[in-house]
């Protein structure tokens, strides 16, 4: 009786843990979302209507902007008061990424309002010194240096890097939360085979694709079939193609990653497109 009652005693734990186990699980999965707005997708330059690199991540209730290019500011006040934002983190220095770094600078210095803190941090890398030093701006931002080598926390976001071939010092960042979703962002970069490794399992790719198949020479970012490939072998859960050419036709670029993704649910990145994962 005594060796039964202890049977039932340990099994009754176990089943307790196992409860506790799922029950934990299912909030994550239920509760514990991040979410990816797409601010801007263009590579270079700007259009009429569309911004250049920006995308807002939000995990409960931080905010972080990966990225500020050309337009990026004003959509991201339809998303939510810049002065909410938690952190800025940036890929590289090259304008199509920072063009709107200074004038949410002179946001924060000026605009008057509640903000969550004194100082809006930007994170970038500093092999570039001058750009670096320019991520300090008095009475509003302050320029924070993150270690490609290392990992960095942002608030419930768990940053990692990797650096890309590109004429300028480039990381892409490989972003998890708490429930362990994953979101890769390759940053501007041509193909290599090690981003693959990077990558890999990512809840979300998002991929530099500027070109078609008929681009031919030194290329500084990949095509679109080169997107679709890394999707591949990364074994990626979805695939958003970003930093889009202005003069390919879209449908076009779609088409090519298509071909090479197999069956890898793809998007194109459009102004204001959320995902959450």
């Amino acid at each position: 009786t005594l060796f039964r009652s202890r049977i039932n005693t340990s099994l009754r734990t176990k089943t307790t843990l196992i409860i506790k186990e799922l029950i934990s699980n299912f909030i994550k999965e239920r509760i514990v979302k991040m979410k990816v707005t797409v601010l801007g997708y263009y590579g270079g330059y700007p259009t009429a209507t569309d911004g250049t690199t920006g995308f807002l991540i939000e995990e409960q209730d931080y905010a972080l902007l990966l990225d500020c290019g050309s337009g990026v500011l004003k959509v991201l006040q339809e998303q939510l008061d810049p002065l909410q934002l938690d952190a800025v983190i940036l890929s590289h220095y090259h304008q199509d990424h920072i063009a709107d770094v200074g004038v949410l600078q002179y946001y924060w210095q000026l605009r008057q309002g509640q903000r969550k803190e004194a100082l809006l941090p930007i994170y970038g890398h500093t092999e570039d010194p001058l750009n670096f030093g320019s991520l300090t701006w008095p009475t509003a931002t302050t320029g924070q240096a993150y270690d490609p080598d290392d990992t960095l926390q942002l608030g419930p976001l768990t940053i990692s890097f990797c650096r890309t071939i590109h004429p300028v010092p480039t990381f892409a960042m490989r972003i998890m939360n708490q429930a362990g979703k994953v979101l890769v962002f390759t940053a501007d970069t041509r193909y290599f085979s090690e981003l693959a490794d990077f990558a890999q399992n990512a809840d979300l790719l998002i991929t530099d694709t500027n070109f078609d198949s008929t681009k031919t020479g030194k290329m500084w970012h990949m095509t679109a079939a080169q997107s679709g490939q890394l999707a591949v072998e990364a074994q990626a859960r979805q695939l958003l193609l970003s930093h889009l050419p202005q003069q390919i036709e879209q449908q076009k670029i779609l088409a090519e990653a298509t071909q090479q993704a197999k069956g890898i649910p793809i998007q194109l990145a459009s102004t204001g497109l959320q995902i959450t994962l």
